[in-house]
């Protein structure tokens, strides 16, 4: 059955810990069979993916070291929304992180990041004309730009060689609008 109640309710609110990126909040709530719990919930900015697509065909992957994994991963070109709307941030994300600019903008789909531990939403896009030009990395953006072709990042994506899910989800939504290089 669906439907729009909300079967747990919260009593109260405190914030638990905050950083310039994510903060936690610990709720007290009331659960479906009367009791009380707690659940704290991580509160970070909606955050936007993309799919950029060069003018000659190739996709533009980054090849990321993240630091709480330990490792270098691939990975499209993402980051938080602060203060402006979903599209804008993908295009300064995507001229930022590869130095990019592209000709058109589509959204591919909006989906939760983290449903059962925080509150993030990502934007996923298609980009496509993509021209690349000069990045502006943050100090702990420590990766490089490679462009393979279409039909290749999408073998990566379905092996398990870009291990990032937002990407992979962008890649295989992006997939029907590519046409694949050679």
């Amino acid at each position: 059955m669906m439907t729009d109640e909300h079967p747990i309710v919260p009593l109260d609110s405190r914030r638990a810990w905050d950083c310039p990126w994510y903060g936690v909040r610990t709720d007290r709530i009331r659960l479906p069979d009367g009791s009380e719990g707690v659940y704290n919930v991580i509160e970070l900015p909606n955050a936007v993916w993309v799919v950029p697509v060069t003018e000659d065909g190739q996709i533009v992957l980054l090849w990321h070291y993240r630091y709480p994994l330990s490792k270098w991963i691939w990975e499209l070109p993402a980051g938080g929304i602060r203060d402006s709307e979903p599209l804008l941030t993908a295009q300064q994300e995507l001229r930022e992180e590869a130095g990019g600019v592209a000709a058109d903008w589509r959204l591919l789909m909006k989906v939760c990041t983290m449903k059962g531990i925080g509150n993030e939403y990502a934007y996923l896009y298609l980009a496509t004309g993509v021209r690349l030009g000069a990045t502006d990395h943050e100090p702990a953006e420590v990766m490089t730009i490679h462009l393979l072709p279409i039909a290749e990042v999408l073998r990566m994506a379905r092996a398990g060689e870009i291990e990032d899910a937002q990407s992979v989800l962008a890649l295989l939504l992006a997939e029907p609008l590519l046409v694949p290089s050679q």
